[in-house]
């Protein structure tokens, strides 16, 4: 099984990542040719991804927001967290409430580099190297014991990461969500979310040509109803499963996708 495999922590410049690439279209500098590239020919077939990155980004501080504000969330467990950027969660969550703690969780290793300088003088939060699908490494981390206590309610965030991982039924976004789950008091909460499409001919093109741009590392584009079985057993809270950018927006004028060829969707669920 994929997360079972030791994980390089050599950075390879040459073949792209879905981190460095989503880390270029938010105006980052920590991608390299491969990944701009790469952006490139996807941008030929899908012209909206950037515009849906920076939403999926804005969604991301919103629902940690009220997550923090609104349930009084003190514990963030984010798996396939991404190259550090402006507004983490940890700096959203804290602003909120400073005692509130951030376990970052990602497989690239340049993420593990950028986002352990980042934390070095905050001891709340922590940065692990893991694959996401591993879920019993992750929650037994000494960092993830040192900072989250599972007695108490907790927010997992897979925010625009299944995606990246093929479907299995041990290792698919549907295991994965049950093992963690499971581990969790009611009244947790999962954010989740993931680029779909209703239309054939783009889930394909961009499963082909992602799954070959990163050499494996990659799942496939599904549809609404397979987020939607995401949610499955959870209360799904206002306003349901939606096109990110129109979930609780700061303003009645939040910034829309030029084109719909492709959307990231999902929501917030409650364990019962």
């Amino acid at each position: 099984m994929q997360a079972d495999k030791q994980l390089s922590t050599e950075i390879d410049a040459n073949v792209p990542t879905a981190a460095r690439m989503y880390d270029f279209y938010l105006g980052g500098k920590d991608n390299y040719a491969a990944d701009r590239a790469a952006v490139g020919e996807l941008d030929k077939v899908v012209p909206s991804t950037r515009r849906l990155a920076l939403n999926n980004r804005r969604f991301l501080q919103r629902v940690v927001r009220v997550l923090a504000e609104d349930y009084g969330i003190r514990q963030f467990l984010d798996h396939g967290s991404g190259l550090p950027t402006q507004d983490n969660v940890h700096q959203v969550a804290q602003r909120v409430a400073p005692e509130s703690r951030v376990v970052y969780v990602d497989n690239d290793p340049m993420v593990l580099v950028h986002g352990r300088a980042l934390l070095d003088q905050n001891d709340q939060t922590a940065v692990i190297h893991a694959d996401m699908r591993a879920t019993e490494e992750i929650f037994s981390h000494p960092d993830t014991q040192r900072l989250i206590d599972f007695s108490q309610p907790v927010a997992v965030l897979f925010n625009s990461v299944f995606h990246c991982i093929p479907d299995s039924d041990t290792d698919g976004p549907k295991a994965v969500v049950r093992r963690v789950t499971e581990r969790l008091a009611p009244g947790s909460f999962a954010v989740m979310c993931q680029l779909v499409s209703d239309d054939p001919e783009v889930r394909k093109f961009v499963t082909d040509f992602m799954d070959k741009a990163t050499q494996g590392h990659w799942g496939r584009v599904r549809e609404p109803k397979d987020v939607e079985a995401l949610f499955e057993g959870m209360d799904i809270l206002e306003p349901g499963l939606v096109e990110v950018s129109t979930w609780r927006p700061d303003t009645e004028v939040a910034p829309r996708q030029l084109t719909d060829e492709w959307i990231e969707f999902g929501g917030l669920g409650r364990l019962r």
